[in-house]
């Protein structure tokens, strides 16, 4: 359907036979080679990702997972040998997809492994090793001198105020802080936010760090940085925020809101709000050096999709068409103003296995039968075609 680049990942786990070595497994080796052959063949560039919530099940029983500094270092074996194997065979690396997702979801919130809740202060531990894990890796990359770049995929969520009052843009910058800044900053900065450092300093919560650490982290930045975007959120200042203080939470500063205009995704929960990816471009352009980037994720995830398709057998999914022409309309005016985005990934090609609900909503432009293994191109990925062909699509503008 006319793709020219591809992001998957390798798997921690299945590449490495033993995680203290980080000895390869020679069939995984050749199990990537062939992947990384089979795009090459077909003009495809990918994008190669190191981690993608997969922490080896041995390491987070035996070292705690992502709280271990320790870990971080078996992370960058990890990483030596993947540039080792394939280095000279791909262009584009990142080192991270979503690492927000592991303190928010398994330390903070419970919807991901280790399925853990109101564990603050351990949160707070592993972001910091994360963002040390990604420096520690760019800096070896860099060390390598491979022909290629080295990023971050980063899920940025805007998080808007419910009004101009003081205690909303409060919440509002510590929430942005907390779940946006705090991974994307150091990327590509290199310090951490001045504001929210000095908030979990006050709460005595602070990640634990060395002055040689923060020099490493200060001195690896990203070459580019991938954005997955799917909704924002809506905050307002917490109106309960002792109940989020012992033990620590986020919470205490902000709570989440419904926007009475909302549009929703009723299938995943989550507001559509095309715009965001607009507003995500322009603070990358006017507050972080405008560095090259692109959109990693962007998607639409629907329910028993097979209630609509036609008489030739195809899902007519003209939501998602909708869905992908006005976020990638307000993308194209960012690039108009300045924004140097470089490329859109989708969420994605196929139907995919989640994480959370397995194959409960279905993103992809070609469905998949999951008994016959069949896949079907959708009105979409048809759609995605005549754009890719024609590289972009016309647009009936309001008289």
């Amino acid at each position: 359907i006319g793709f020219n680049s591809f992001r998957t990942s390798i798997q921690w786990s299945r590449l490495i036979k033993d995680f203290e070595t980080g000895e390869a497994d020679p069939k995984a080796v050749e199990f990537y080679n062939a992947v990384i052959e089979e795009a090459k063949k077909n003009d495809i560039e990918l994008v190669l990702n190191l981690h993608h919530f997969d922490m080896p099940v041995e390491l987070l029983q035996q070292y705690g997972g992502w709280e271990s500094k320790y870990v971080v270092d078996l992370f960058v074996k990890f990483a030596k040998t993947a540039f080792e194997c394939f280095g000279d065979k791909i262009k584009y690396w990142t080192t991270f997809n979503e690492p927000m997702v592991i303190p928010e979801a398994g330390y903070l919130y419970a919807f991901h492994y280790p399925n853990l809740k109101g564990k603050g202060k351990e949160a707070v531990q592993v972001i910091y090793n994360l963002n040390l894990a990604s420096a520690k890796v760019i800096q070896l990359y860099r060390t390598l001198k491979l022909d290629g770049e080295i990023g971050i995929i980063l899920n940025l969520t805007p998080a808007y105020p419910r009004s101009d009052a003081p205690e909303d843009l409060a919440a509002s910058q510590f929430t942005d802080d907390f779940f946006n800044r705090v991974f994307l900053n150091p990327a590509v900065k290199g310090t951490f936010p001045e504001t929210l450092v000095k908030r979990l300093e006050e709460d005595g919560v602070l990640w634990s760090h060395t002055k040689e650490e923060l020099l490493l982290i200060r001195e690896n930045t990203v070459d580019f940085l991938g954005v997955n975007y799917y909704h924002p959120k809506r905050v307002q200042a917490q109106p309960n925020p002792e109940e989020y203080k012992s033990p620590w939470m986020p919470d205490q500063y902000f709570k989440e809101y419904e926007w009475p205009e909302r549009r929703m995704n009723p299938y995943r929960g989550w507001e559509i709000f095309p715009k965001a990816i607009y507003d995500i471009a322009m603070i990358v352009k006017e507050e972080y050096g405008n560095i090259p980037w692109f959109i990693s994720e962007n998607g639409m995830g629907v329910e028993n999709e097979g209630r609509f398709i036609g008489e030739n057998g195809v899902i007519d999914d003209v939501y998602r068409i909708e869905f992908y022409e006005e976020h990638l309309t307000w993308l194209h005016k960012a690039i108009e103003e300045g924004s140097r985005c470089f490329g859109y990934h989708t969420w994605t090609a196929f139907d995919c296995w989640s994480w959370n609900n397995a194959y409960k909503n279905r993103y992809g432009f070609i469905s998949v039968d999951l008994e016959t293994q069949k896949r079907i191109i959708k009105s979409s990925g048809r759609w995605y075609r005549n754009v890719s062909d024609n590289n972009g699509f016309e647009v009936e503008v309001e008289k």
